[in-house]
Order: structure tokens, then C-alpha cells, then sequence
């Protein structure tokens, strides 16, 4: 592995580590309102944002963004994401971690049929075979809730709606994260202000602690997908997507071991079917990367 690769890989651990370990930092600001710390995640955003693209220099890439023909595709892909982090954060706090990891570890899965959909993307019998698994799995989860695991469902399908949207715009990945959250910032601040208004309102959190940990949440929403594509420009796409599992893992233990989220027998099963669908999704991404190199070297020219 050269050094840049390494540095890649490194990058995408430590992207994923932060992905994976979120829960922890909703959890500890429980006594926030989900609507009070997604209107500071959004706020806190475009700070960072700006840091970033001025410590890179590209702020040409911010006109491209703001571009009507680029920005129109922003705003509905900010739109998006902000209403995938508000599930999650409410998720997180009513004690439904192990169901919003689900959502990310089928993810993949929904991305896959969403790229036969909308990019014309065909499927390989294997990779049939796992969705079909994976919808096993999901059944049996629903027997266990008693009920559709609508965040799971409503997770995977806007983060996989997020990626349809960002694939078709040619931006770099940080303008395009500043203009998301751009759209974001007049509903956040005009909720935070109604907020502030009412008898038990306020702006900061209970003031304290709770002032640095809300502004710390531009920087824990940035630099994650940063670092992500940082590393998506130095690994094969094999290695992006074992290293994909990371997060929700994270998550799973965290809800199962810390959280103490029941996890039975019933569970066990659906989760079972959803890991052995990303098993047999891994590997045939694995054999047919393996086999589109082996068709390319035996056509290059001696």
C-alpha cells in the first residue's frame, strides 16, 4: 500500500469513526430538543464550511454552487439531508439507535436499486440475491417491532435519495456542502428565534457546557464528509465499500453494549439476514471489480 493510500485509508477510518460514533454526542446532549440541536447543526455549518474552503483556496467552486442550474439540485438535496439528520438525531433519542443503524447498514443495498432506477444500472443475479435477503431481513424486523421500521426505511432511502442527487452534480464536495446548509440556515434560525420566544425558550442550550458542544456540531457534520472525500479520491471503490459497514457497526454496538437497547433472539435473526445480504453484496463487488481489471489489462494494447 503506497503512502497515499495509507493516507486514504486512514482519512476514511476516521471518518467513518465519527459517523459511527455520533450517537454518543446526541445522547449527551439529550436534554437538548432534537429540533433545538438540528438548528445548530445546520447554523454551525456554514462556519465551518467557509473555514474549509478557505484553507483549500477554491472559492471559484462557490460560484459553480451558487449557480441556479447547480444550486436548484442543492437545495432539494439539503432539504434531504436535513430531514435524514432529524430522524436520526430523534431516533438516537428515544432509544431507537439499533433501528437507525439498520438503516445504514441497507443502505448500500437501496443505493444499488436506485442506481438501476435512475442510472440505467443493471444488477447481477448475486447482487438480486441480496436485496432479496436484505427484504427478509427487514420483514422479520417488522415482526419483531411489530411494526414497518419506518426509520431504518425513511434513513436508507434519504441517504440513498441524498446520493442519487449529489452524483449528478459536478461541485466540489465542500461548496456544495456550504450551499446544503445555506438553504437550511433561514429555517433553523427562524425556529431557534420562535424558539427563544417561549416560556421555556432559549438559544444556547442551559448555557454552560452546552454552548461549546452545540457549536461543535458544524464541525462533527463537516469534517466526517470531508475526510470521507479525501478518501474516496485515494482507495478502490472495494475498499470504500467494506469500509461503509464501519459506521452502523459502530452504531449497533453502541445502542446493544452502552445504550443497553433490547436485542433478542428475533432481532438476532433479521440482523442475521441483513448481514449475511451485505456478505454476498461485498463479495460479488469484490469479484466483479477483480474481473473488470482482468478485462482491462487483457485490452490494453502490448
Amino acid at each position: 500500500m503506497s503512502s497515499n493510500q495509507r493516507f486514504g485509508f486512514l482519512v476514511g477510518l476516521c471518518a467513518y469513526f465519527i459517523w459511527g460514533s455520533l450517537p454518543l454526542y446526541i445522547r449527551a446532549m439529550r436534554h437538548v430538543l432534537p429540533q433545538e440541536l438540528l438548528a445548530h447543526r445546520v447554523i454551525w455549518s456554514v462556519p465551518t464550511a467557509l473555514l474549509l474552503i478557505a484553507l483549500a483556496g477554491n472559492w471559484r467552486d462557490i460560484r459553480a454552487a451558487f449557480h441556479w442550474r447547480t444550486a436548484k439540485w442543492l437545495i432539494l438535496s439539503g432539504l434531504v439531508i436535513g430531514a435524514n439528520w432529524g430522524v436520526y438525531i430523534w431516533a438516537v433519542n428515544a432509544d431507537r439507535t439499533i433501528e437507525a443503524s439498520l438503516g445504514y447498514f441497507i443502505n448500500p443495498l437501496v443505493s444499488v436499486l436506485f442506481g438501476m432506477v435512475f442510472f440505467t444500472e443493471t444488477l447481477r443475479p448475486a447482487q438480486w440475491a441480496s436485496v432479496a435477503i436484505a427484504a427478509i431481513g427487514v420483514a422479520i424486523v417488522t415482526v419483531a417491532y411489530g411494526h414497518v421500521p419506518w426509520i431504518a426505511l425513511f434513513l436508507c432511502m434519504s441517504f440513498a435519495s441524498y446520493g442519487v442527487i449529489r452524483k449528478k452534480m459536478a461541485v466540489d464536495s465542500r461548496a456544495g456542502f456550504l450551499m446544503e446548509v445555506v438553504v437550511l440556515v433561514p429555517l433553523a434560525m427562524g425556529w431557534l428565534a420562535w424558539f427563544a420566544q417561549q416560556p421555556d425558550g432559549r438559544l444556547m442550550g442551559q448555557g454552560g457546557w452546552d454552548i461549546p458542544l452545540l457549536m461543535a456540531a458544524g464541525p462533527i457534520t463537516a469534517f466526517p464528509l470531508i475526510l470521507f472525500a479525501l478518501a474516496a479520491k485515494r482507495l478502490k471503490l472495494s475498499t470504500i465499500g467494506m469500509m461503509q459497514y464501519i459506521g452502523p457497526s459502530i452504531q449497533f454496538l453502541i445502542a446493544v453494549f452502552i445504550f443497553r437497547e433490547p436485542f433478542g433472539l428475533t432481532l438476532a435473526i433479521a440482523f442475521g439476514f441483513i448481514w449475511l445480504a451485505l456478505a454476498v453484496f461485498t463479495v460479488d463487488s469484490m469479484v466483479g471489480e477483480a474481473k473488470a481489471r482482468r478485462l482491462a489489462r487483457a485490452a490494453r494494447p502490448v
